[in-house]
């Protein structure tokens, strides 16, 4: 075992007996990356982790050394902190022939951060962690192969949207099809603004992404307008140019909602494409994957909707047998009260349930302790809560939703209110009205809007 794990062991060690209770997960990073070699400063430590630099600083740093003074009698720090407690180390282990029993029951040799997996973003195609959800990839794998199909995977934030898409498109291109995956957040404002210029970008993106020369000027027709001249550049000359079918994912496309004028005209025009697909050979080669993470709460007649078309994907949550294989492949065994504690703290939100079997691993921190500080303190997912909080400050109307959730038994909601809410992952509807969709958020916001809007700051 390294020395950076057995001198993280004896002061486990030591303050157990000590104190009664463990190190918190801040305070076992903070000990491993001063006893490293690196010597990583206050502010990398805070970003790895995503937790506040003043509150790693000034609060749980200071404490910590504090503690590690009164134990040993000498001044701990964290320059020092190495040179003496390997001191104090090989003092203690030639006088009770080793430290090997007093680690019992803590996880040792914490897994090398190069092995594993970020829980940001999407899951890799290469990984082994990838979860399939009750044969969920295989009816998409099914639909993409019928002449205009058309894919809708809606799903709140963090659900593994994106993963399942990457998916879909890796068969469509091991069936030799030509893919295109287009982020809507890549348009920008001054793009989506204008319906003109949104399609014009729209159709200068996909045929670069083709390799296909753009020619927009040979088919944009003001007189006309830009919902038939795209129309009839994809119709006359990009599906022309090519000989197989086309996929197109269209991630994020909730941005678009936020421009509803552009966002009706844009949809529409997806639908009626979609139609022409039915008639027309040359529109069968064209498929779609639409991605979006909230409802659209802008009117639209039945007949222009591309929502009540093609395939619909609605992302469950992980089971806890799902949760349970997840962490084996990871090397973990979850006995059944940290399961349950997990199912409690997370309903299986995938994000929040990798996220923690990361920071266990990457620590060495047991995931009971784990989840008790996150219910506590928001813990490993302050960063994360603190970024919901701001979002629900922006719009007032969504933190209202939120108050009257936890005061009252909701059984309504404005719509726009509760499908942007939905799309945070923040709300669901269980047993007849609005709850918060796991206790990880219920006891944050709870114990967030308990306090005098004065003092929240201090609890960020």
């Amino acid at each position: 075992m390294e020395l950076v794990d057995e001198l993280t062991q004896f002061v486990e060690t030591l303050v157990t007996e000590k104190t009664g209770n463990n190190l918190t997960f801040v305070q076992k990073v903070i000990l491993r990356e001063s006893l490293a070699e690196t010597q990583k400063t206050y502010t990398q430590i805070a970003q790895e982790i995503r937790y506040s630099e003043t509150y790693i600083k000034q609060l749980v740093a200071p404490k910590l050394w504090q503690l590690l003074s009164s134990f040993l009698g000498e001044k701990v720090n964290k320059t020092n902190c190495r040179s003496l407690l390997e001191y104090k180390w090989r003092s203690a282990s030639s006088l009770v022939g080793g430290v090997a029993d007093m680690a019992t029951g803590i996880i040792s040799s914490p897994v090398s951060p190069h092995s594993l997996e970020s829980p940001e973003g999407q899951v890799p195609l290469s990984s082994s962690l990838y979860i399939e959800r009750d044969c969920i990839e295989q009816s998409t794998y099914e639909e993409i192969l019928h002449a205009g199909a058309f894919i809708r995977i809606k799903a709140p934030r963090r659900m593994g949207k994106t993963s399942l898409m990457v998916r879909i498109l890796d068969y469509a291109t091991r069936q030799n099809y030509d893919t295109v995956r287009l982020n809507l957040q890549s348009a920008g404002s001054p793009v989506l603004r204008s319906i003109d210029k949104f399609l014009r970008w729209f159709c200068v993106f996909i045929s670069k992404k083709l390799d296909i020369e753009p020619q927009l000027d040979l088919y944009w027709d003001e007189d006309i307008g830009p919902l038939v001249s795209s129309t009839l550049y994809f119709e006359d000359y990009l599906l022309n140019q090519i000989d197989r079918p086309l996929v197109l994912a269209l991630d994020e496309l909730n941005q678009i909602f936020e421009y509803p004028a552009v966002a009706k005209d844009f949809l529409a025009l997806l639908r009626s494409w979609h139609e022409e697909s039915k008639d027309a050979s040359m529109w069968q080669k064209l498929r779609f994957i639409l991605i979006h993470s909230t409802d659209i709460y802008i009117p639209l007649e039945t007949y222009q909707s591309p929502f009540n078309v093609g395939l619909a994907i609605e992302l469950p949550r992980l089971t806890p047998a799902q949760v349970e294989h997840l962490a084996r492949l990871q090397g973990l065994n979850l006995n059944g009260q940290t399961l349950t504690q997990m199912m409690e703290l997370s309903n299986g939100f995938p994000y929040l349930v990798r996220c923690a079997l990361y920071h266990s691993l990457r620590y060495g921190v047991e995931l009971p302790v784990l989840l008790r500080e996150a219910r506590e303190s928001g813990g490993i997912y302050q960063n994360y809560l603190r970024s919901q909080w701001q979002k629900l400050q922006r719009e007032p109307t969504l933190l209202r939703g939120i108050e009257q959730i936890l005061e009252t038994r909701v059984t309504h909601l404005e719509i726009e209110t509760s499908a942007k809410l939905w799309g945070l992952g923040l709300v669901c509807w269980q047993d007849d009205r609005y709850q918060l969709s796991c206790g990880l958020y219920q006891a944050y916001f709870q114990r967030l809007l308990s306090q005098p809007a004065t003092s929240r700051g201090n609890l960020l």
